[in-house]
């Protein structure tokens, strides 16, 4: 069962790694197209640093950060799988999104961002890209999947 995880997260990376190289093939830097007016944009965005900026070109402790966090994961795959098909998708798209934006910033030193959402000037989200999508979501369904699993563990034990 466990190559079925490699195989999604080696969908993650690709599917990261194909849209990326589809915005640096076709749009120009700071080149935005709008999609859906007044909500979503197509962009090409160059971060040097983590979301919203943070730690801008500091590529290395970033780095650093993204090997601690995959080092982590590793450890507590085990504690993961056994949290049902939650977070067996979260292990998957959590490493897949790290492994992604980690690739970008060893080869580019920064991460290709391209998908904006904004709302009419009141809202506007940082651009992002599928691999920063499957971390959020991958950190989401781990705390579901961590919540549920608590939820579970005490209705069993009250009910013995």
């Amino acid at each position: 069962m466990k190559w079925i995880s490699y195989i999604w997260i080696l969908c993650v990376i690709a599917l990261d790694h194909l849209t990326k190289q589809a915005v640096l093939r076709w749009m120009q830097e700071g080149e935005s197209i709008s999609l859906v007016a007044g909500f979503f944009n197509l962009c090409s965005v160059r971060n040097q640093g983590a979301a919203w900026g943070i730690l801008h070109g500091q590529r290395w402790i970033l780095l650093v950060i993204a090997a601690l966090m995959l080092g982590l994961l590793i450890q507590q795959r085990r504690e993961l799988f056994n949290k049902g098909w939650l977070g067996k998708t979260a292990f998957c798209l959590l490493v897949g999104g790290i492994i992604g934006n980690v690739i970008d910033r060893v080869m580019w030193g920064h991460v290709v961002d391209f998908i904006h959402v904004y709302w009419h000037g009141v809202f506007d989200f940082p651009a992002f890209n599928v691999a920063d999508s499957a971390i959020c979501i991958g950190a989401f369904l781990y705390i579901l999947a961590s919540f549920l699993t608590q939820r579970t563990q005490s209705t069993t034990q009250s009910t013995q």
